[in-house]
């Protein structure tokens, strides 16, 4: 949808000033009872509106195409939210806290935000969160509760989950996401959108994420290609990350959007490896197992990939839950509740404890007991899970999994049968890819009894961000589902 839109604004089909107004009624309409959105711009992104929309009418060359004038703005006049762990110049960022409710306003945008409005993206406010980004749910004692649209009893997901809410509602375009543990997958899947965790590296960090090794920014799209042309927006080097790729890397016809241009031959996988989870935390649910096999035979009859089943314990090493076993899960935990925690330090959490959620403060007390030599022991592990995973993958295979092993969160963060908020290890399918740097991507395949979207998420080797996508693009052909919840409205129909 996105390269229609900014060709639309291009050829004055619609002009920027236009879809900001549509996206600010929309939010004003929409919004409520969601609470997606928890801050807005209306008078900043009017005057950015009307600002691009006089520049394009002086700079258009005559007899100059709307596609070769795209080619500088590809993303011309597109409204957008971004999500409030990211800084937006002029708007607080308060990480979906108490703590960080009065805090000044960012002086400059965040790397991602900067690159998406130099290429003629227009913000208009920003997306709810769980405290701190810790949770695969939204919510907080800041803001309150997000809801999700296709089902409001349940959570969109998290942490993304009010970019992922405003977009299924059809407020927004596209919204920003980050994704250190699932955080663009998990609200992909439970609100029925695309979304990518790129191979680590591909896009640079800044700031400094709290998960130093584990979070990147990703893309959310309602289409499969939209993600990949935000992500060949979004990618790229920055100075101070020195886990990013640098720039000659992205000028290969590996990157998504080359790929997707060239068309000179389809990227296909050569195996394609079934498990129901990374590691063994038991059976899926009937509901989930359903849907999951509901899609491997789509996987086969429709796109035409054959595929061969496999166990938690053929895909990482020390893959079973029991007690004083590793695994990918218990290690993203240890490492990120650790790094986390030490990040704000004993003292701020003791002073700011009756300010923080109970899960949030939870893990990170539990992060401060974490002793060194645990933390580097699976900083170490980190080494054998990504071999693991490079020579199952190689360089074209891939593992499709369900993207959660669950119909989903009560919309307060409890999960089935608890009465508490709050998430545990078992409860998600998407941290090893964290912790390995693979790319990952869920695509939506059905609907849980309890109305809430099922997602599939597709694994591929690192640096093979194209191949994912490339069934991404494909999956959608195949099964061209709603792009937004049922009762709301698209964005914009050409």
């Amino acid at each position: 949808m996105l390269r229609e839109l900014t060709e639309a604004v291009h050829s004055r089909q619609v002009s920027a000033t236009e879809l900001v107004k549509r996206a600010l009624e929309r939010i004003e309409r929409f919004n409520g009872p969601l609470n997606a959105v928890v801050a807005l711009r209306a008078e900043e992104a009017l005057r950015e509106a009307h600002d691009l929309d006089a520049r394009l009418a002086a700079e258009a060359p005559a007899g100059a195409s709307a596609a070769s004038r795209a080619f500088d703005l590809p993303l011309a006049g597109i409204p957008f939210l971004v999500k409030d762990n990211m800084d937006l110049a002029g708007m607080r960022t308060t990480q979906g806290s108490l703590v960080l409710a009065d805090v000044p306003p960012a002086v400059a945008d965040s790397l991602t935000v900067a690159r998406l409005r130099a290429a003629g993206a227009i913000p208009v406010g920003k997306t709810n969160v769980p405290e701190f980004c810790f949770e695969g749910f939204t919510d907080n004692r800041l803001y309150g509760t997000t809801r999700n649209p296709w089902a409001p009893d349940w959570s969109p997901g998290g942490s993304s989950g009010g970019s992922a809410a405003a977009m299924a509602a059809g407020m927004i375009p596209f919204a920003t996401g980050t994704d250190g543990g699932g955080s663009v997958r998990i609200p992909a899947a439970f609100c029925g959108l695309y979304g990518l965790k790129p191979t680590n590296g591909l896009i640079a960090r800044d700031p400094l994420p709290f998960w130093i090794d584990y979070s990147t920014d990703g893309p959310l799209g309602l289409e499969a290609d939209d993600v990949g042309l935000l992500l060949s927006v979004m990618a790229g080097p920055s100075a101070g990350d020195p886990t990013a790729l640098p720039a000659a890397c992205l000028s290969g016809e590996w990157l998504p959007h080359k790929a997707r241009d060239d068309r000179r031959a389809p990227l296909r996988p050569a195996i394609v490896y079934a498990v129901p989870r990374f590691v063994d935390w038991g059976e899926l649910p009937d509901s989930v197992g359903q849907l999951f096999t509901t899609a491997l035979h789509s996987l086969e009859a429709d796109l035409g990939l054959s595929v061969e089943l496999l166990e938690p314990s053929d895909v990482l090493p020390s893959g079973c839950g029991c007690q004083g076993a590793h695994n990918a899960d218990e290690d993203w935990y240890l490492t990120a509740s650790c790094e986390q925690a030490h990040f704000f330090g004993r003292a701020w959490l003791e002073a700011n404890g009756d300010r923080l959620t109970h899960p949030f403060a939870a893990a990170m007390h539990q992060g401060l007991k974490v002793s060194l030599e645990d933390y580097l022991a699976a900083r170490r592990r980190r080494f054998d899970y990504v071999r693991e995973l490079d020579q199952l993958l190689d360089e074209g295979n891939v593992i499709v999994t369900p993207t959660m092993p669950s119909e989903g969160f009560s919309a307060d963060g409890r999960q089935l049968g608890h009465e508490e908020a709050g998430t545990d290890a078992a409860s998600y399918n998407t941290q090893p890819q964290n912790v390995t740097g693979h790319p990952a991507l869920s695509v939506p395949a059905g609907l849980s009894p309890n109305g809430v979207p099922f997602g599939l998420q597709v694994t591929g080797p690192r640096f093979r961000d194209d191949l994912v996508l490339a069934i991404g693009e494909a999956w959608q052909e195949a099964h061209p589902a709603r792009s937004v919840a049922p009762g709301y409205e698209k964005f914009w129909t050409p």
